[in-house]
């Protein structure tokens, strides 16, 4: 088992690419903490983790409350002794809004998901690491963190900031055992389409083009393969980058 006894936190683990990684680290031997928005999902994805001889504990979070991050990292201490991966998966889509479309409300609630809640989970779990002389973070980019038509522009822009704190986090911790990297997903399987509300035509218009040559969709377990190699002494060299995991899509551009 490449986690054997390593205890994770997976946000937005109740469904998609955040269930696919919390089952998997699972069945590799971590303790997960399921956290999700959803508990009723999250609850799910942990009794699947322990029909399969698992251990884990599902969590409500909504990850734009610091009292719900504060919370998530402490009951990781609290159930399982320690915390040595954190996973901040948890994320929405905006409307496909163009810059002249966005409103302050939107673009406010997608970076306080997107990144200020990334940014509050790695401060809170940075002592931590700081402690043991180790750790290791892993965060859901984005291709549209890379590219700057994959979707609107509070999403774009949020995830380009996921990519700035992975980078810096990296280096910053490096010589203090701590690791931060980044997946950047294309076009997954998944349902963070359900987060979209009110589509803009003429974003989606634009997004389109780019979406054209996709050369094909993901599934999340595909995903969970790439967050377990992160996550693994197998990755030990690799630290504040991003891995595009994209089937080829982003190669056009």
């Amino acid at each position: 088992m490449k986690l054997k006894d390593k205890v994770a936190i997976v946000t937005g683990a109740a469904s998609g690419m955040g269930k696919a990684i919390a089952e998997l680290y699972g069945k590799e031997g971590a303790k997960v903490i399921v956290a999700d928005l959803n508990l009723e999902g999250a609850e799910q994805t942990a009794a699947s983790i322990s029909d399969n001889g698992g251990s884990a504990v599902a969590l409500k979070v909504n990850v734009a409350k610091l009292e719900d991050i504060e919370n998530m990292i402490d009951t990781a201490v609290s159930e399982f002794g320690t915390l040595d991966i954190l996973v901040n998966n948890a994320g929405i889509m905006d409307g496909m809004e163009a810059v002249g479309d966005i409103d302050d409300e939107k673009w406010d609630l997608i970076f306080d998901i997107n990144t200020k809640g990334v940014m509050r989970a790695i401060k809170k779990a940075i002592p931590i690491f700081l402690e043991k002389g180790k750790g290791n973070i892993i965060n859901t980019a984005s291709t549209g963190g890379l590219n700057g038509a994959h979707a609107g522009v509070a999403y774009v822009a949020s995830k380009h900031a996921v990519v700035g704190l992975t980078k810096n986090t990296g280096f910053m911790y490096a010589k203090e055992g701590i690791r931060c990297n980044a997946i950047a997903p294309g076009g997954v399987e998944t349902n963070i389409g359900s987060s979209i509300s009110n589509l803009n035509e003429f974003g989606a218009s634009r997004t389109q083009l780019t979406h054209a040559v996709m050369p094909r969709s993901g599934q999340a377990e595909e995903i969970a393969q790439v967050a377990l190699f992160l996550a693994s002494d197998e990755s030990s060299f690799v630290n504040g980058t991003v891995i595009t995991a994209d089937g080829g899509w982003t190669a056009a551009f």
